[in-house]
């Protein structure tokens, strides 16, 4: 169902914002009162009532609001993975997440491979498999290559042959899918800022994914975007579908400067559609437990109160890990990520993700 939010006038006004009730929130969905009822006896991301009264339950208005807004969209959990500086784990913390929310907490999880080193794509599928589906014009470079096509020719895109089923090398590993990416992006995200307005100007170069992949959504309880180090169009791409993002970050200062930056343009982007998307938390990786330099940021990081939380669970360095991004075929996780706390971090890490992730549903 599609609706569409109209405002409300007769509301009251409390220390914790506007207060509403059923029929407050049927009239914001544009929907009946039987609707909202059904909504929350069956959906468990419901909002909670503040209080239960004689007349009925009362709603924070801000919170039924963010509700109605993610119904419209999706019914998945949209998070982007992004880091100004490369090889700081971002693509390993991804793929990690993936693969632990699917063989140890049962969810369905789609992973959106964004950024043109195709690191998630060939974790999760092999170099062979890439090279057939990059040949094929099976990569989400099609998407976008094909929003600057002329008129007169076809289009190349096909969701349902780029998506990629029942992907990862870990036996245990069942309900991840992917779409893959090219290194071919590199080439195209210059020129989708001078792709055709089309008519009316209904083309908006940072909706392509939001567009080709909405009748998706709704199949996972997870996706997981993985975007390219920078913050051009297509991480804002990743962006638009996004409820929030997370920044994995070695604690150092090289890979930690770009985070206020990072913020910034998030929120000014998420302000011009009239948006949120959350500043889930900063994912210490590669951690050196002995290096006073990881301690020291760690602290700065955490208490800078002007930057995203930190997340309490921190990925170590290793070589299992540094192993993982290789397609190599193993029975469970324990053994992809080793027996020394790697698998025991990303498990950890995967718990605290899905509790920030479920505050802010």
């Amino acid at each position: 169902m599609s609706f569409t939010l109209h405002p409300v006038n007769d509301v009251h006004r409390s220390d914790d914002g506007d207060l509403v009730g059923l029929a407050e929130i049927a009239e914001l969905a544009g929907v009946s009162r039987t609707v909202v009822a059904n909504w929350r006896a069956r959906d468990p991301r419901f909002p909670r009532p503040m209080v239960e009264l004689r007349a009925g339950p009362v709603f924070n208005r801000d919170v039924a609001a963010r509700y109605l807004r993610r119904r419209n969209r999706h019914m998945a959990h949209v998070v982007s993975t992004i880091n100004l500086k490369g090889g700081v784990g971002k693509t390993t913390t991804t793929v990690g997440l993936a693969e632990v929310l699917s063989a140890d907490f049962g969810k369905k999880v789609l992973v959106i491979d964004l950024d043109p080193q195709t690191n998630a794509t060939t974790v999760l599928i092999g170099e062979d498999r890439w090279r057939e589906l990059n040949g094929a014009g099976h990569t989400l470079v099609s998407l976008f290559t094909d929003a600057l096509r002329r008129d007169d020719e076809p289009a190349r895109f096909d969701l349902n042959s780029t998506l990629q089923r029942k992907v990862s090398a870990v036996t245990d590993v069942q309900t991840v899918d992917l779409l893959p990416s090219s290194l071919d992006l590199i080439d195209v995200q210059d020129r989708l800022a001078g792709m055709p307005s089309g008519r009316f100007y209904s083309n908006n170069p940072t909706d392509l994914l939001r567009r080709a992949v909405r009748p998706l959504l709704d199949n996972y309880d997870y996706v997981l975007v993985d975007c390219p180090p920078n913050l051009g169009i297509v991480t804002l791409n990743g962006l638009r579908i996004s409820d929030g993002y997370i920044i994995p970050t070695i604690p150092d200062v090289l890979s930690t400067y770009g985070i206020p930056q990072i913020q910034t343009r998030v929120r000014a982007f998420a302000d011009s559609l009239g948006e949120t998307i959350h500043e889930l938390g900063i994912v210490i990786t590669k951690f050196r437990e002995a290096s006073k330099v990881h301690h020291a940021t760690l602290r700065r990081l955490v208490d800078d109160e002007n930057l995203p939380p930190v997340f309490d669970t921190r990925i170590p360095e290793g070589n299992a890990i540094a192993a993982s991004a290789e397609f190599s075929t193993t029975s469970t996780l324990r053994q992809k990520y080793s027996y020394q706390g790697g698998y025991e971090a990303f498990r950890e890490l995967a718990k605290e993700f899905i509790s920030q992730v479920e505050d802010i549903a």
